[in-house]
Parts: C-alpha cells; structure tokens; sequence
C-alpha cells in the first residue's frame, strides 16, 4: 500500500521539501514623501507613508531583516502634481532624493526604484494623455521619452534596479537605450512585463494617491480574460528588448501564468503579492478569520513555487522575522 505519510515525519519532512523561502526572497515597496509625519494607509492597515527622515531607521530595518532589498514608490500633494508627472523624473524628485539617502548610508541595499508616472500626473494616468475621437487616450509613444528620463534620473541617483511599470510598448528598449547612451549600462532593468489591469491594486492607489480621474487603465495594461498567449508575447518583448529581470502582477491570481513563465526565459522571476493581497489577509486576520502568520507564509511559499525568485511584498518585514522564529 501507498502511504505518502512515511514522507511526512517531523524529521524527514525538512530534508524533503523542494520550496525554500527566505528574507532574501523578499523586497520591502516603500511609499515615500518628502516631509511630514508617517501615515498610516487606512485600506493597508500596519503600512505607512514614510517622510524621508524615516528612511534611515527603514533602511537599517531592512538589512537587519536580511531582506533582498526595496523598491520606492513617490508621493506627492496634489498641488505638486502636472499632466506630464515632472514629478517623476525631477532631479530633486521625492524618489531621487530617497535613493541617494538610502544609497548614502547603506550602500549594501540593494534599492529599486519604481519607474512610472502615475504617482506624479494630475490626472493620474500612467503616461501623456490625449484626446481623441473616442475620449481620453495614453499616447504610448510620447510616454516613452517620459519614462526614459524617469529611469535615468533614478539611476544618476544611484538606483540598483529602475523598475518600468507602465505597460507602455516599447518602455524596456527606450529605457535600456537612454541608460546606455548616458554610461549606465550597468543598471538592471526589473520589467513588470506581465501586468493585469487588476481590482486588486485598489489599495495602493489610495497609498500613492494615483487613482485615475478618469476612465481606466484597461487600454494599457493586461485584460486578466486574455489566454496565456498575452502573457508570453509581453514577456518575450521585454525579454528581446533588454529587461534583465521580467515580473508578474499580480501574483496570486496569476500563479498559472508564472508557473508558465518558469523556465520559458533564461531569466529570473519576480511577483508582486500586491495591495489588495496584502489587505484581504490583513483584514482576515484582524477579524480573527485566518491565522496571519500561517497564512502569509503559506501564500509566499506558493508564490515560490509557482517560479518566482524574488518576491515584492509589504508582509517582507513580518514574514522575515517570522522566518527567523522558525
């Protein structure tokens, strides 16, 4: 008879498992702001909008942690705020200025940083907006110069990784060219090559303050009814345009597709467990409907197997404390 129990003792089930998961798996997303106070997010309770003077102490935090790095999204009053998101690519932008800090005092972190102008445009989309027979549209091409410069800016700041999320054709070869061109070939590209226009980065927005003020971003990013031949042909584009990482997100409605993704590119893998992931198990456990430790790890550890290699997550911090417990 069969019994897959024999595998299952407490001594041989570590010497059995396939799925490791560790601090360095994980990288911490940062919302930062120039100055203030920090702010709790009310739909991301236990995540915060941090001034700069906080990203010390975080910084510090994280390489404690032994976490894989964090990536930095910016936040601005909407008074700050412009059509073209000048915000974004400023050369004392809210995000430039966070890389240097953090690359000043650690220089051991690896910093990300998230190229996008959604955070920076009054209107809230993610590129140049035009107006056409039809209504309102993001000029794909225009957007592309926009884009460039961002990462540019982010890496003369001193940035591990830029990290084009845009969904923009063409964004990773205009990036990988203009940081080319200006002697920073060096610098990675992490593409969020597969991005679904998803109901779960509701709480994000609220974060960054980058709702859109009207209409969606359908038009740009993945429709989550499409087979998974969208999903390969944006991946295989960036890969042959120069990303040297590609992404998925989100992550856990999506494990299909990074489990298909897995060793179709010789590259690595990285998912986003985004806001609204982190909100659901969040609320459950406050409500006292799930065991938050369990099931956190238990979603890292599937998000491991479905082919990611790296992991953005605002649990980082908790599950590697967590992971240190044992």
């Amino acid at each position: 008879m069969e019994r897959p129990r024999r595998l299952r003792s407490p001594l041989l089930r570590p010497l059995v498992a396939e799925v490791e998961l560790s601090p360095r798996h994980l990288v911490l997303p940062l919302f930062v702001k120039a100055e203030g106070e920090r702010e709790e997010i009310a739909s991301m309770p236990g995540v915060h909008r941090h001034p700069l003077k906080d990203l010390p102490r975080l910084g510090e935090e994280a390489l404690k942690a032994g976490l894989g790095g964090v990536i930095l999204f910016g936040v601005l009053p909407e008074g700050e705020k412009d059509p073209l998101g000048q915000g974004a690519y400023a050369e004392e932008g809210v995000v430039q200025r966070a890389i240097r800090l953090l690359k000043g005092e650690f220089p051991e972190l690896l910093v990300m940083a998230d190229t996008c102008l959604c955070e920076y445009t009054s209107h809230g989309h993610c590129g140049v907006v035009r107006e056409g027979p039809l209504g309102f549209y993001v000029d794909n091409d225009a957007t592309l110069e926009l884009l460039a410069k961002t990462a540019l800016s982010q890496a003369q700041a001193g940035a591990d990784v830029v990290a084009p999320s845009a969904m923009m054709d063409g964004q990773v070869r205009a990036i990988r060219e203009a940081l080319d061109r200006a002697g920073f070939s060096h610098v990675p590209i992490l593409s969020y090559a597969v991005k679904y226009a998803s109901a779960f980065y509701g709480p994000f927005r609220d974060a960054a303050a980058s709702a859109p003020q009207f209409g969606d971003r359908s038009g740009y990013q993945m429709d989550p009814r499409a087979g998974l031949w969208d999903a390969l042909r944006e991946a295989d584009l960036d890969d042959q345009e120069g990303a040297d990482l590609l992404m998925v997100k989100p992550a856990l409605p999506y494990l299909d597709v990074l489990a298909a993704l897995k060793g179709r590119f010789a590259k690595p893998l990285f998912a986003y467990q985004v806001s609204g992931e982190y909100a659901m198990l969040k609320a459950a456990a406050l409500k006292g409907y799930l065991d938050e430790r369990r099931a956190v790890l238990e979603t890292l550890y599937a998000i491991r197997r479905g082919g990611a290699q790296g992991i953005l997550t605002y649990y980082a911090l908790e599950a590697a404390r967590w992971l240190q417990e044992g």
